[in-house]
């Protein structure tokens, strides 16, 4: 996960640089008055979007695989707790119902 992450932030990096470059030398239009750098972050951010869909798409894959593995232990590590609490529960009434 934390490797489509970075994969991800290096895309929208390049990103930033290229639109930086292209607003400064003319090529894309400026911001309106301040607001030139958020004007660049927003297009770079517009741009990588697409470009990380497409270019990372078998990493993203790669870690929905591991984001379920990781849900379905949880679930199960939930459903043992469940059981052990139920076991304790009976053992508890069966007990209670015997003194």
């Amino acid at each position: 996960m934390l490797r489509y992450t970075l994969m991800r932030l290096g895309v929208f990096v390049g990103c930033l640089v290229v639109v930086w470059g292209a607003v400064y030398s003319g090529i894309a239009p400026r911001g309106l008055g301040d607001s030139n750098g958020l004007w660049v972050v927003l297009l770079a951010l517009l741009i990588s979007a697409p470009i990380s869909f497409v270019v990372l798409r078998k990493e993203r894959d790669r870690a929905s695989v591991q984001v379920a593995r990781r849900v379905d232990r949880m679930k199960a590590s939930l459903d043992a707790n469940r059981s052990q609490e139920d076991v304790a529960d009976d053992s508890a009434r069966t007990q209670g119902q015997t003194s």
